[in-house]
């Protein structure tokens, strides 16, 4: 792998100012910061969501249990959709 010292560097951010324009490279710069610190925050998140949630078992105590003498609720009546308003027509005389 070619090393990159001073000259090259030059020449490339000469390259950069030429195609960018001096205007333009602290927006640039400024969005490419942003899109990295997002990109991080969400590699972050990612491996967050990957490691396992360490809940104590024992402060949540034994499962509840629904006492057998209840009686079974009954099914729930099917929800019927109200047909839409309908616009009145005017007729012309």
């Amino acid at each position: 792998m070619p090393d990159i010292g001073a000259p090259e560097l030059l020449i490339i951010l000469l390259v950069v100012v030429v195609l960018f324009g001096a205007k333009r490279l602290p927006d640039a710069a400024r969005s490419l910061g942003r899109s990295m610190r997002i990109f991080k925050s969400e590699v972050k998140g990612l491996r967050e969501d990957d490691q396992p949630t360490t809940a104590p078992a024992a402060a949540s105590g034994p499962p509840a249990v629904a006492p057998a003498a209840t009686a079974p609720a009954a099914p729930a009546p099917p929800v019927v959709a109200a047909p839409a308003p309908q616009e009145p027509s005017v007729q012309s005389r």
